[in-house]
């Protein structure tokens, strides 16, 4: 049986900023619901490990939910695959592997989700984006070529399922998000990195909006950050 509460879908639920929407709809009276290649330590609300780029268990798992929860009311696509390296060293795999990991888990949550929240007349589904989402940098040529894959996508979604009262938004994280392992990765001072708390406060917002000024895309970065 369900909760009688809003279904706030996230699909890359991992520690740092997945966990933190979960929290953060969960707060504000939302079922939260978790997609995960890895179950975080002590997760927020339900979680599926599952690979979000499997055609066959993508569908089945989100019908599952739906049918006990009943349609998102939000959904977050905040899956990523990074590759930095020098064109010559980036593979024909390392292309397929970024593309499959951010566009084609898009893809896929989105024919599971859309139809169902039009159905029961709208909701709110947003795709975090990067700066690669704007620019191609160097090393970055895996990474940027996805990620401007996926804002395109994101677009088109936006262009067909707004009419239908479907609010899809493109944000641009431009910065690193503070988790334990960004810490262990970037030699960067915390107090110049992006809260995970702070970004899905952001995401809240969004999903809140009137529908006479909703966003599409919104660019976020610490006030350190130069652009």
């Amino acid at each position: 049986m369900g909760t009688g509460k809003k279904l706030a879908l996230v699909a890359g639920a991992g520690a740092g900023l997945g966990q933190s929407l979960l929290t953060r709809f969960e707060a504000g009276g939302y079922h939260p619901v978790g997609l995960g290649r890895t179950r975080p330590d002590s997760p927020v609300g339900d979680f599926h490990v599952l690979d979000l780029a499997d055609t066959a268990t993508v569908p089945k798992t989100i019908a599952e939910i739906i049918t006990k929860h009943g349609p998102p009311s939000v959904v977050v696509h905040n899956t990523a695959e990074l590759v930095i390296a020098p064109f010559t060293g980036t593979t024909v795999e390392d292309y397929s592997r970024t593309w499959t990991s951010m566009v084609q888990t898009a893809v896929l949550l989105a024919q599971a989700t859309l139809q169902p929240m039009t159905r029961a007349g709208g909701g709110t589904f947003i795709v975090s984006g990067a700066t690669a989402s704007l620019r191609g940098g160097a090393r970055f040529s895996a990474f940027a070529s996805a990620k401007f894959a996926l804002r395109g996508l994101t677009q088109s979604l936006a262009r067909e399922y707004q009419s239908a009262g479907v609010h899809v938004c493109h944000t641009i994280l431009d910065g690193i998000i503070d988790t334990e392992r960004s810490r262990d990765l970037h030699s960067l001072d915390p107090a110049k990195m992006m809260k995970p708390e702070d970004i899905a406060e952001m995401y809240w917002q969004l999903a809140h909006q009137p529908q006479s000024t909703w966003t599409h895309e919104i660019d976020m970065r610490p006030a350190s950050e130069s652009f």
